[in-house]
């Protein structure tokens, strides 16, 4: 599971010792990241929404112009936006389970978007 390692919500992440449970999310430890939480809302409660399959282009696609476009504001190419995604996706690359939290929480630090979420 990857947690955010500061209270204030800023820095990198990294990998924890700490198991999970498959069926169950990782808890939100900063106030920054569980704003993400309240963003994704009911997408939360069911397995197959609050995980993000990065092999599934619709999915991606999804991510890419619900979420980096809309939330984030960003309006870079999508090219640009997908190759962004694609390297979130290579950081959770020993990840079995991308969690979506997690994967909208890196998308926006790396924009320097976390400001958006309070």
């Amino acid at each position: 599971m990857f947690t955010p390692f500061n209270e204030e919500g800023h820095g990198t992440w990294q990998k924890t010792g700490q198991q999970t449970s498959r069926s169950t999310p990782p808890t939100p430890t900063t106030p920054r990241s569980r704003a993400v939480v309240r963003h994704c809302g009911i997408a939360l409660q069911k397995r197959d929404s609050a995980l993000v399959s990065f092999s599934d282009k619709s999915e991606t696609d999804r991510v890419r112009d619900g979420f980096m476009k809309k939330k984030l504001g960003l309006t870079d190419s999508d090219a640009d936006l997908d190759a962004s995604l694609a390297e979130v996706g290579q950081t959770l690359k020993g990840d079995r389970t991308k969690n979506r939290v997690t994967v909208y929480y890196l998308l926006a630090e790396k924009h320097g978007k976390l400001d958006l979420f309070r």
